[in-house]
């Protein structure tokens, strides 16, 4: 699970197999999954500047999610 420079967000982990992206929340320490991500989405998310930007951009509002 990477850890990331980023002020929004702690920590991802990303499943290919599953296409799930979950994601802890550095202010809160909150974590959720959020279903079919794909790979190509992880990629570009990881290669975002602005981790926090790109993820509310286009993953937060865009795919089911669950708390864990």
């Amino acid at each position: 699970m990477p850890n990331l420079d980023s002020d929004a967000i702690a920590a991802v982990w990303y499943s290919e197999s599953r296409q799930t992206l979950r994601v802890t929340f550095r202010e809160t320490g909150r974590i959720y999954v959020y279903e079919d991500v794909t790979a190509q989405e992880y990629a570009d998310f990881m290669a975002a500047d602005s981790k926090g930007a790109w993820f509310n951009a286009h993953i937060r509002d865009s795919h089911h999610f669950r708390q864990v």
